[in-house]
């Protein structure tokens, strides 16, 4: 013989909580629990966010992208700028490097009072591995063609510094390589090394 229980079900709820019995199910605890208003946020984004950098290392920031972009502008005059209507393989760079020179004579002028720069942390080396991870890409891709660099690449980003599952990174890692090659190397008979 089955008793009726004397227990309300809760509107919206399920009998499955209801049937809990005493206390609240984690579940329905989220849903109870208030949102955080924007100053709780902010002051919770704040207690986890990484130090100030501080002034000196606006300073050195800005040197070191001055440095690069003059490295840059330096070698694409080398590879020759031709014109708008006939650009030649170094007016791209150059364009870049200048744009880079800008940005950090600006950030070496109006920076140094911000600090919204982060310090260098453990989470910094991700940055550096990128970058490695990009090198190498641009090492090997002349050898190899481009599709497995490519593919190995998406896979590392994302696997290793993106801490997306396995499954996600094998999946957009070839699809990211696919649609590359159908648009560079199909559609636009990009002159780029490749396998197929």
């Amino acid at each position: 013989m089955i008793s009726a229980s004397n227990e309300a079900v809760p509107s919206g709820g399920s009998v499955r909580h209801a049937a809990a019995g005493n206390g609240t199910s984690p579940a329905i605890a989220d849903e109870l629990a208030e949102p955080l208003t924007p100053e709780q946020l902010a002051a919770e984004w704040e207690e986890e966010r990484p130090p100030h950098a501080g002034p000196l290392a606006n300073v050195a920031a800005a040197v070191a992208a001055a440095g690069l972009g003059t490295a840059g502008l330096i070698t694409s005059m080398g590879m020759g700028l031709g014109s708008p209507e006939k650009p030649e393989p170094g007016l791209w760079p150059f364009i870049i490097s200048l744009v880079m020179i800008t940005m950090s004579v600006a950030l070496l002028l109006f920076g140094r009072k911000k600090l919204d720069a982060e310090a260098f942390s453990s989470s910094s080396w991700q940055v550096a591995a990128g970058i490695a991870t990009l090198v190498g890409f641009v090492l090997v891709v002349g050898v190899t063609g481009f599709e497995i660099p490519t593919l190995l690449l998406t896979f590392i980003w994302l696997k290793f510094l993106g801490k997306e599952t396995w499954r996600m990174s094998v999946l957009l890692s070839f699809a990211v390589t696919a649609a590359f090659y159908l648009i560079f190397v199909v559609a636009l008979s990009v002159p780029i090394p490749h396998l197929f």
